[in-house]
């Protein structure tokens, strides 16, 4: 008897344990503007749930009055969303039409949020948009073929403006999502302008870009080297594909510096995570890793495998900004604790946060001229192992 009581008393206990520091959160609208369609089905997207637009897990519900609401638990934090009808298509926007920033929600007890709309993407005619990748970009192919997924991608390439007169070999960057470095026509949320960026510096300063298109649907499971709730881990077939597959290529068709001191691999996000991983499981190849908002908290796996792999060769680039998600910096400062205590010292291991930025293309624009000078022109000169601008 005494141990059914200890029982009973200890499932209570793991539940009140299990529900402490999540506050709830009751989402409710107020305005909304007319919708095609005969009905209306809203969904939140946001950090907490991948951003899917229709996850039925977080769809609001109509009440009498005619308005929608949602009751949720979330542990303390900062988290970003948008109110969407099932897709991007049909996403909140302004009332003229122009896409507005995602919303921020600041989760320190139990709350109610009201929520106004302004009007939806879908009723206002899109905006025609315009190629903006510089002559220097060029398409190696529209579907290169991945054989370790059995799947085939478009990868693009950016050249320095004096390759075709020069013999010289150049440094290389590979960067995932592909479709949101160089052309806004086919970015998403805006293009980080990498081109631009380095069209800016002199020639003899420039370097060869490659780009790896992301997989859409599959984007979560090819930058991802783990199983998580969104689906099996495809990221160490990526990576092999980067180094078995698309380096080799690049290297026979371009005048590439071939070593891993000038070879990097850099991207934001999910595109930080399997960045990670590339240098850590193939320091070999690629001796720099640019860590732009890694989306460390789907994989933390990653910190026991960087405490077993990380090479005191490599060179590591932590960046992200200081309003995203509440876990963003303690994951990218653990990380960079890890590095540093394997022997990478702080000049090869800066990190950076970036007052009040978000989790957009806009940030990493700003972020990439700074990596890309401590990239190339700073390995000589003294670098602050934390900073904040």
């Amino acid at each position: 008897m005494k141990k059914k009581i200890f029982f009973c008393a200890f499932l209570l206990f793991r539940q009140s344990f299990l529900s402490f520091g999540q506050h709830k959160i009751d989402f409710q609208t107020d305005k909304i503007p007319p919708a095609k369609g005969l009905s209306v089905t809203l969904f939140i997207a946001g950090d907490f749930n991948s951003w899917n637009p229709a996850d039925k897990a977080w769809q609001l519900v109509k009440n009498d009055s005619g308005k929608y609401h949602l009751l949720k638990s979330l542990p303390k934090g900062v988290y970003s969303f948008k109110i969407t009808r099932g897709n991007w298509q049909t996403v909140e926007c302004g009332a003229a039409g122009k896409p507005i920033e995602n919303r921020v929600l600041k989760v320190s007890s139990d709350t109610t949020v009201k929520i106004d709309i302004a009007g939806w993407q879908d009723n206002f005619k899109p905006e025609e948009k315009k190629h903006t990748a510089s002559p220097n970009v060029h398409i190696v192919s529209e579907n290169f073929d991945i054989p370790q997924l059995g799947r085939q991608r478009r990868i693009w390439i950016y050249l320095p403006a004096d390759y075709q007169s020069s013999h010289k070999k150049y440094p290389v960057i590979y960067m995932h999502d592909g479709q949101n470095l160089f052309d806004t026509y086919t970015s998403g949320y805006g293009e980080w302008g990498v081109d631009e960026i380095l069209d800016r510096l002199p020639a003899r300063e420039q370097c060869i870009v490659v780009g790896v298109d992301h997989g859409g649907d599959y984007r979560i499971s090819e930058y991802d080297p783990y199983d998580s709730k969104y689906g099996k881990g495809q990221g160490d077939a990526y990576v092999d594909f980067l180094v078995k597959t698309l380096k080799p290529y690049v290297d026979s068709h371009y005048r590439t510096k071939t070593d891993a001191k000038n070879t990097t691999i850099a991207g934001s996000s999910m595109g930080g995570l399997i960045s990670m991983y590339a240098v850590l499981k193939y320091p070999g190849v690629f001796g720099n890793g640019g860590i732009f908002s890694p989306a460390f908290w789907i994989a933390p796996e990653i910190f026991r495998y960087a405490e077993q792999h990380v090479n005191n060769k490599s060179r590591f680039y932590f960046v992200c900004g200081g309003a995203e998600s509440d876990g963003m910096v303690p994951d990218m400062q653990k990380m960079a604790g890890i590095v540093r205590s394997k022997g990478v010292g702080e000049q090869n291991s800066p990190e950076v946060v970036v007052k009040d930025a978000k989790h957009n293309e806009k940030q990493w624009n700003g972020d990439f001229p700074a990596f890309y000078e401590w990239l190339f022109f700073e390995s000589e000169s003294p670098q602050v192992g934390k900073s904040e601008r």
